[in-house]
């Protein structure tokens, strides 16, 4: 479990279950915008978007998380979130089915991660948090992606980036 259990963590469906990303990792919350395909990427990296004349990276989160794919709804969001690699903050997007809300969880409201019974690795998820008769499963958004993950995704969104800089 992480260091640091109580804290503010802004929940978000995907599936009908509920996940949640620590709030200090979390920069902002978009409706769906125009997402650009970018080609020979991973399944999971869905494109890129225009945030404010920075190239932003999406990832579909339920196809990281081999879930079944869904059509995009008015609810479906990207959750703009920081991810710490080598010694740097990679920005990058989120595609979540919806977000719900802020809640905060006290250190006797989170438990371990079960060891079997989840159908993704268990690496990346920090705790179980329990809010009323509801689970909340606490994401680490450090723990998600590969190191060869997100050095392609630095990568991609530096070289995109400097696209768009050479065009303007």
């Amino acid at each position: 479990m992480a260091d640091n259990q109580s804290g503010q963590y802004l929940t978000f469906c995907l599936n009908k279950d509920l996940y949640a990303f620590n709030l200090l990792k979390i920069r902002e919350v978009l409706e769906l915008t125009k997402i650009t395909k970018v080609p020979r990427t991973p399944k999971f990296m869905s494109g890129v978007i225009n945030l404010r004349g920075k190239v932003v990276p999406v990832v579909d989160l339920r196809v990281k998380f081999e879930l079944e794919e869904v059509e995009q709804t008015i609810d479906t969001s990207i959750i703009i979130v920081e991810v710490s690699y080598d010694n740097d903050v990679i920005i990058l997007g989120a595609l979540v089915d919806s977000v719900k809300s802020v809640i905060k969880l006290e250190d006797n409201m989170h438990e371990p991660p079960p060891k079997v019974g989840l159908n993704i690795d268990l690496s990346f998820i920090d705790s179980i948090g329990k809010v009323k008769e509801d689970f909340v499963i606490i994401l680490n958004i450090d723990k998600i992606f590969s190191a060869k993950e997100l050095s392609f995704i630095l990568d991609k969104a530096t070289n995109d980036e400097q696209v768009t800089d050479n065009k303007e």
